[in-house]
């Protein structure tokens, strides 16, 4: 048997029953934990989502807005088993970004490993820094981008 020792946990499962959310899948979306990095000429996103199998994440792109949900489900249990402690959220778990205008949308990747969803944003070519060549007198030159 285990024994619970973290008295505000008790008092957040009581504040969950209290206000329904607590009946094993949640009434609305939790958030997930991330980390965002550049990495060279891209930009990338580490969602944490242990638990979670790949078939059941969702990734949209929609204009500028990166939309990751998740659902994490009950595992199948046979009959003869009580649950004694149940602590790991179950449910809709979602988390939006919003991508600046420089990075190329058309080109996103994701993987999933090990209970971590990396997501890859390159950097569009418009944004990344070029040499501007200097003319003399006449002979200016345009700036092509």
């Amino acid at each position: 048997m285990l024994m619970r020792t973290d008295p505000f946990r008790e008092l957040d499962r009581l504040a969950q029953q209290l206000t329904g959310s607590g009946s094993g899948t949640w009434s609305r979306p939790s958030l997930m934990a991330m980390d965002a990095y550049r990495e060279g000429d891209e930009y990338v996103m580490a969602f944490d989502l242990p638990g979670v199998s790949a078939e059941a994440i969702d990734i949209d792109v929609e204009r500028n807005m990166l939309t990751v949900k998740a659902e994490r489900r009950p595992a199948q249990k046979a009959d003869d088993v009580q649950m004694e402690l149940s602590e790991r959220p179950l449910g809709v778990f979602s988390r939006q970004v919003v991508l600046a205008d420089t990075l190329d949308t058309e080109r996103i990747m994701a993987d999933y490993d090990a209970g971590v969803l990396t997501v890859r944003v390159p950097i569009a070519e418009r944004a990344k820094p070029r040499k501007v060549a200097v003319g003399e007198g006449a002979s200016r030159k345009q700036i092509s981008g």
